[in-house]
């Protein structure tokens, strides 16, 4: 068997991967090793992986405790070097395998690491959100329907007109919360309907919505990469997601709406060879919502996406949480990039 046949399951994953013997010299190196260094596996195997170390000691001294048994594995922060660019910082775990003349060397982009930390904290948050969103919301809807009830019959026992006023108070306010649990389990409600999915259409659908509410003052500007392909996923379910950062966007930009100035881009991108939810795809469909508004304030920024978190008066802060749940749903995750004068929600979704 062949060393690319013995070590070829290493092209599947995220992290950066070369087989090394003692010495350095490289025997083979994974796609992910290829892409960060902008090198062929042709160019890098029988190389020295000390060469391309900005501290090539520290990994000397590694592969000589490796190979001399004095560990069976090691970690250290180190940064690795590409012609015509910045190096790269990186977390270096060696491990000693059999047979004892072959070294794996793993390096995880400290830049990603933290991408990915910060990946893991989001889902979790959002598992924990979900939970919690859907047992308030039932221990809400049963109680709810008893007061508004009771408001309807007593309204009928009494004749004064300035005390139904009161129970009208009563019922209002309690449909009003109606609707509001009626959001918050609507992610949970709904099948999911998965077809093909264009997301230009997508786009334009929402285009025209914000377009309609906000006839005045704002530009919405298109940035399409029309090579994109169709992907499975639900249709309705992704225009509502877009729709409520787009939505939320307006909202922001509400006093460049009055100026006359207001900005909203839609841009898709394909991005390749993606890590996201600790799984590596080949593609990847980047769609970015940017708007020219003062940003998102420093006070929510973490927690942007948390239900009942909102950054303007009278806001449910259902939106953006709504939107996570559903771009999560099709695999993919939201982030955003905010400084004052321009805000970045960024949508990604693998691609077939």
């Amino acid at each position: 068997m062949n060393t690319f046949t013995r070590f070829h399951s290493f092209d599947l994953l995220a992290t950066l991967v070369a087989v090394v013997r003692p010495d350095g010299s490289v025997l083979f190196s994974n796609s992910a090793l290829e892409d960060a260094l902008g090198a062929s596996r042709r160019t890098i195997v029988g190389s020295s992986l000390m060469d391309i170390f900005a501290e090539p000691s520290q990994l000397q001294y590694a592969l000589e405790g490796a190979s001399d048994n004095e560990f069976a594995a090691l970690r250290f922060d180190g940064g690795l070097r590409r012609l015509g660019h910045d190096s790269i910082p990186v977390h270096v775990s060696i491990t000693r395998p059999e047979p004892v003349d072959e070294i794996m060397v793993e390096m995880v982009p400290l830049e990603k690491q933290t991408r990915q930390d910060r990946e893991e904290r989001i889902a979790e948050q959002t598992q924990t959100n979900k939970e919690l969103i859907r047992n308030l919301a039932h221990e809400i809807k049963n109680p709810l329907g008893g007061i508004r009830g009771a408001a309807q019959l007593l309204e009928m026992e009494i004749g004064s007109p300035d005390l139904t006023e009161y129970t009208q108070v009563i019922i209002h306010e309690a449909d009003r919360l109606q609707s509001l649990v009626d959001r918050l389990l609507a992610p949970h409600r709904r099948a999911h309907m998965v077809g093909d999915v264009n997301i230009h259409e997508v786009c334009e659908r929402v285009r025209s919505l914000i377009l309609a509410e906000f006839p005045k003052g704002l530009r919405v500007v298109r940035d399409y990469d029309i090579s994109i392909p169709e992907f499975r996923g639900d249709r309705e379910q992704l225009i509502q997601a877009v729709l409520n950062i787009a939505h939320n966007a307006c909202q922001a930009l509400t006093e460049r709406i009055s100026a006359g100035d207001a900005e909203l881009t839609f841009c898709t991108r394909v991005d390749r060879q993606v890590t996201f939810g600790k799984q590596r795809y080949r593609l990847a469909l980047e769609l970015h919502v940017i708007d020219n508004g003062p940003g998102v304030p420093d006070s929510i920024r973490d927690r942007i996406f948390f239900p009942l978190v909102s950054g303007r008066e009278g806001g449910s802060g259902l939106g953006l949480t709504l939107a996570q749940t559903f771009v999560q749903q099709h695999h993919g995750l939201i982030e955003v990039d905010s400084v004052p004068g321009r805000t970045d929600f960024k949508i990604l979704i693998p691609l077939p």
